[in-house]
């Protein structure tokens, strides 16, 4: 636990100042609380008229008089006056500066987190999963952020509070005294139970946010899935579900925790009993030589300020419970260190397209006994244009995702332009390797913003030309707003077809050495399709392309086209030779085309 408070305090930034300031004015709000019970029992002393002393009867400020002295009435009412006035401010303050240093905290640790992120690659992301990531960046900081903002204050404030009242308590009359002291570790072993027993539930609670927000953004994202297939009472069900389980955690967890505040008071009131009976006694049998009626006034207060003191303590304590699962969550974010990093001395300059695969495999962080990719051994020479062909899960996808990085090979090198591709720098490479990935991602912004991802220095005139390319300009141009045309969240305003070439354009604006397409114009008919392989074959003749695709149609041309069966290249050759020389192959282009498909007449 502290090495997690320690990683997150290193988070506090320019905002310690702001804890400082709130500890000075805690400190003297507390004094002036302090204060108060005292100044009251002089006050009671000196209506009664009794001697007013200075905790003690060796230090007299009044002594005993018969008639009641009104300017004295006045200046000590005075002094309470300033005294809670004082208090009042200094608590003011108090609180404005912990609720800055929390506010604080938490942006720090959000902006952290997505720093950190944002350099994950997908090996990373994969081990905490989206909605995980979304739950840590929400729920958690904010549990957190609550719990810095009531720590902040009361971690000073309640232990001063407790100690000089516990002193004062002991001064005036120690025998009084001993008896909420002798209830206090009965207190504290139930608090300590309770903790121990809710903690393991709200690590259940917080684990099942995770899943609730897989929940919902699955549901959110397949919603037009959801209603075509009329499964709105079946998701229903299954969200209720997962709510219902935390509901019901989270009653049991409070329930626990409810007990806190009627064992405090089951401790101030019978304090408070114990000493009135005791002090009504001794008061009775010794008068004022054992404790004036003031001292016991001030007495009952200060045992009051004491219960106060641990009332907040154990509500500091219950939300360190609550927050301390999801403070775990966010540091483990945190200190995850990104598997794949830029070396030392790294290569900034990529000098051609070549990609040399040398004994490859790989696997994936979550199955680390089974390798997706098997035996990789293959050469592709610069400007070439290789077609990947190979049922659903025969690891195409994995193949390309290791020329960007995006994935580091579990054995074996992948080369690009002669070098290993970890020995380049990661913003260089990634700018020398367009990606345009199985799902395209559009965000909220003009269709000119999201271009701009390609290269934010581009023209208007590379724009252009880079949607020609990409067959999107006669689309682009019939919106009546045409490149300055609002995209709503994942481009759900556009469809599917014009959502791949919009991001096809968006790739070659980068420019690449080298292009992979994988399985990005399946939504597109087969005349846009070919259309857009002629232009990169005419336009970009000194980029090496890489095309996965369903559809034979999409890789006959191709220069190269490699057959792909449960995680190896089973066979690499020109269409016509692996018609005849792969099975695998011949039964795809058998299947699509031997029946005098449509698209082949055209």
């Amino acid at each position: 636990m502290l090495k997690t408070i320690n990683e997150l305090n290193k988070q506090l930034g320019k905002y310690k100042k702001d804890i400082l300031l709130t500890w000075f004015f805690c400190v003297i709000e507390t004094m002036c609380e302090i204060a108060v019970p005292t100044l009251t029992g002089w006050l009671v002393n000196l209506i009664k008229g009794e001697a007013v002393c200075f905790f003690s009867e060796s230090i007299v400020i009044w002594g005993p008089s018969t008639e009641i002295n009104l300017s004295r009435v006045f200046i000590l009412g005075g002094i309470m006056i300033l005294t809670a006035v004082l208090a009042i401010i200094t608590g003011i303050l108090a609180g404005w500066f912990a609720a800055n240093a929390a506010c604080g905290i938490g942006h720090n640790i959000r902006k952290s987190m997505y720093e950190k992120i944002q350099k994950y690659s997908f090996n990373n992301v994969d081990k905490f999963s989206t909605s995980s990531i979304v739950t840590r960046m929400t729920t958690d900081i904010t549990n957190v952020q609550f719990a810095y903002q009531m720590t902040i204050r009361a971690s000073l404030r309640a232990p001063l509070l407790l100690v000089f009242a516990m002193t004062i308590a002991f001064i005036k009359s120690w025998q009084l005294a001993l008896v909420f002291l002798c209830l206090t570790p009965v207190v504290g072993f139930f608090l300590l139970f309770i903790a121990n027993r809710v903690h393991p539930t709200f690590v259940q609670i917080f684990n099942t946010y995770d899943h609730l927000n897989q929940e919902i953004q699955e549901d959110v994202a397949g919603i037009r899935v959801v209603k075509a297939f009329d499964r709105q009472k079946e998701q229903n069900e299954k969200f209720s579900k997962v709510s219902l389980f935390i509901y019901k955690k989270f009653v049991k967890a409070e329930a626990m925790i409810a007990f806190n505040s009627p064992l405090l008071q089951l401790l101030s009131y019978t304090s408070s009993i114990l000493i009135c009976f005791l002090g009504a006694t001794l008061i009775k049998k010794y008068g004022d030589s054992f404790l004036t009626t003031g001292d016991l006034t001030s007495l009952l207060t200060y045992v009051f300020q004491i219960m106060f003191a641990l009332m907040l303590l154990s509500m500091v304590y219950v939300q360190v419970i609550i927050a301390r699962n999801s403070a775990e969550r966010i540091v483990a974010v945190l200190k995850e260190e990104p598997d794949i990093v830029s070396p030392e001395n790294a290569i900034t300059e990529i000098p051609n397209g070549e990609v040399i695969f040398d004994n490859v495999n790989f696997h994936y962080f979550s199955n680390p006994d089974h390798n997706v990719l098997k035996n990789i051994n293959v050469t592709i020479p610069t400007g070439s244009t290789v077609g990947i062909v190979g049922s659903t899960g025969s690891s195409k996808t994995s193949l390309l995702n290791l020329i960007a990085r995006l994935y580091d090979a579990s054995e074996g090198e992948v080369k690009v332009g002669g070098h290993n591709v970890k020995e380049y720098d990661l913003t260089a490479l990634r700018d020398s390797v367009a990606v345009v990935l199985q799902k395209n991602v559009l965000f909220t912004g003009t269709i000119k913003e999201n271009l701009l991802w390609g290269n934010k220095d581009a023209t208007d005139e590379e724009i252009a030309k880079a949607c020609d390319m990409a067959c999107a300009s006669e689309f682009i141009n019939r919106f009546p707003d045409k490149y300055d045309t609002m995209l709503d969240e994942g481009g759900t305003n556009v469809s599917g077809g014009q959502r791949q070439r919009l991001c096809i354009a968006r790739a070659l604006l980068k420019n690449p050495k080298i292009l992979i397409l994988d399985d990005s114009t399946s939504a597109v008919d087969t005349h846009t399709d070919a259309t857009i392989r002629g232009y990169l074959k005419n336009e970009k003749p000194e980029v090496t392309k890489f095309i996965v695709a369903e559809r034979v149609l999409s890789v006959k041309d191709c220069d190269i086209i490699l057959v792909m069966d449960e995680g190896e290249i089973v066979a690499k050759g020109t269409s016509e030779e692996l018609y005849s020389s792969c099975q695998i192959y011949k039964e795809l282009v058998d299947t699509q085309l031997g029946g005098g498909d449509f698209d082949v007449a055209n």
